[in-house]
């Protein structure tokens, strides 16, 4: 179970998952922009990186909206 997220915590987190977001966004404009392109290896680099970013924010949002036992 996680602990609770103190106030400053929850804007640190905050912080971090906006920076997160924003690079996920804009590798997603990165692999767009690379369809077609021959360099495949570049791609799937940019993908994986995707993924990675995506488990952080899942990460943080878990931190930040605990689950609620009813």
């Amino acid at each position: 179970m996680a602990s609770e997220v103190t106030r400053p915590d929850e804007v640190a987190l905050r912080a971090r998952l906006a920076e997160l977001m924003q690079e996920h966004r804009d590798l997603d404009a990165a692999i767009d922009a690379l369809q077609g392109s021959p360099d495949q290896l570049q791609i799937t680099r940019l993908k994986k990186r995707k993924l990675q970013l995506k488990d952080q924010i899942t990460k943080i949002n878990d931190q930040l909206l605990p689950d609620i036992i009813a």
